[in-house]
């Protein structure tokens, strides 16, 4: 089954309440998963004060519940949230978005075997993984050429 989420959200970012309460929910969730090992979470309205048969409950995963605690961690602390299943292909528009490079500047990569890429039709498609892969390989040339510069200016006594 395939499901396409692809609408902007047109709400404003969460309140300071929402914030505090999305907050509390990562620490709970984290809580019961350091504690007890827990594969289930409890649903309580407002005026439920106990679990009983008809309370709702979720069983999911430990994995799941610590991908839930760190998605609801994000939410709380503003940040954009991207949900892209795996093997996804993207667009070169989508794909310099992601790289926060020109489209052109993404072209002239993919032109140069930097990025690998498929065609469909007259159209190119970069996965997912293969961006990672580039934008984790491009930090790392970063931080070493930084880490360079620094060993430099230490030797020739610059400060």
């Amino acid at each position: 089954m395939s499901v396409t989420l692809d609408k902007k959200l047109e709400e404003p970012m969460l309140s300071e309440e929402e914030s505090v309460l999305v907050r509390s929910a990562q620490r709970c969730i984290m809580a019961a998963l350091d504690h007890s090992r827990a594969s289930k979470i409890a649903l309580l309205s407002e005026s439920e004060e106990a679990i009983d048969k008809d309370t709702p409950v979720l069983e999911l995963p430990p994995k799941v519940l610590r991908f839930m605690a760190r998605t609801l961690g994000a939410m709380a602390e503003g940040k954009t949230i991207l949900l892209m299943p795996k093997g996804q292909e993207l667009t070169t528009v989508q794909a310099a978005h992601f790289l926060n490079v020109s489209r052109p500047f993404l072209s002239k990569l993919l032109k140069e075997g930097k990025i690998p890429f498929r065609m469909v039709g007259s159209h190119r498609r970069v996965t997912h993984e293969d961006l990672v892969s580039f934008k984790t390989y491009m930090r790392e040339a970063q931080d070493q050429a930084m880490q360079d510069l620094i060993d430099q200016s230490q030797e020739l006594g610059i400060d």
